[in-house]
């Protein structure tokens, strides 16, 4: 391989992307990785995407790793992750992506917790670029039924969002307002989930079955589900694996395998697990705690 001089005269000469110089000697050209954060995280914090962005950038030579951040700073970044219309902040991304030339060819995508129902709203919406590989760690694809602990600063505005879901996380306002309520599935009242949740009603398809959803998200490759068996922040934890409570009590739980989406397959998901593009992970840990051992044996062979 060619000496890190010869590759940046190389690209000053020719004008031409990393990307491409790089994947030209790499191991066949890489695949692009988007990641989407958590809650109350940022694009850029050095202890945890930018820690993840690094290890990948190490481990797959000459990837191009493109970390979204919602909004033109870190600041608002964060802030929209509590605050800013999931729907919205899903088109933003969608046209961020469509812009990007690097993605063209296509890129595989992983989510941290609430960025993992995101991106999968971006691969049933937004086909062009295809995502390839979604990897969902910690994601809540059910939703949530309660929000036991925040990671942490943010508590304080938790127990603020605590306040504003138990009031009433289905009213316009709340519902317009507040990120955590447009994943909030109340398996109480079925009925009020189905016909107010702005987005996870939709993505889920709750309401009528849009089958541009369905094809868009059978044309993965695969999508891997990461669960953490002590997550104290998911409720319920299930949801990582996409199953819930069973409808009308918030007691006992079903599988995805057992739940009406699957059975019906409204969203293609018992298709894909025929096919063999489900994975379902579990690991020892809290909420997003995992070793960079552990990530490499179990996530990065989804990314070469």
């Amino acid at each position: 391989s060619m000496g890190s001089s010869a590759a940046l005269r190389l690209i000053s000469v020719s004008g031409c992307l990393l990307l491409l110089c790089g994947s030209s000697w790499g191991n066949n050209a890489t695949v692009p990785l988007v990641i989407w954060h958590g809650m109350g995280d940022s694009c850029c914090n050095p202890l945890s995407m930018g820690a993840i962005q690094k290890m990948v950038e190490k481990e797959v030579p000459g990837i191009y790793v493109l970390s979204l951040m919602i909004g033109k700073t870190v600041i608002q970044d964060t802030e929209n992750g509590f605050f800013m219309d999931v729907n919205e902040q899903v088109s933003f991304v969608c046209n961020q992506l469509s812009q990007d030339p690097k993605l063209k060819g296509g890129y595989n995508a992983m989510g941290f917790s609430q960025g993992s129902q995101f991106l999968r709203a971006v691969a049933q919406r937004c086909p062009d670029p295809p995502m390839k590989n979604l990897i969902s760690v910690g994601g809540q694809h059910q939703g949530v039924f309660g929000l036991p602990r925040c990671p942490g600063e943010s508590s304080h505005i938790c127990d603020w969002i605590r306040k504003m879901l138990n009031s009433g996380a289905y009213t316009d306002i709340v519902q317009k307002h507040l990120v955590q309520a447009q994943y909030w599935h109340d398996p109480l009242d079925d009925d009020l989930y189905k016909k107010h949740s702005l987005f996870l009603a939709d993505i889920n398809q709750e309401r009528v079955v849009n089958e541009t959803y369905k094809k868009n998200l059978m044309s993965l490759n695969k999508f891997v589900m990461v669960k953490f068996l002590q997550d104290t922040m998911v409720d319920p934890v299930d949801s990582e694996w996409f199953g819930f409570y069973k409808p009308g009590q918030d007691k006992e739980l079903e599988t995805l395998q057992e739940s009406a989406i699957y059975t019906e397959d409204r969203l293609g998901l018992a298709e894909m697990n025929s096919a063999g593009k489900l994975v379902f992970l579990a690991t020892n840990g809290d909420h997003l705690q995992f070793t960079q051992e552990w990530f490499n044996d179990n996530l990065l062979p989804y990314l070469r």
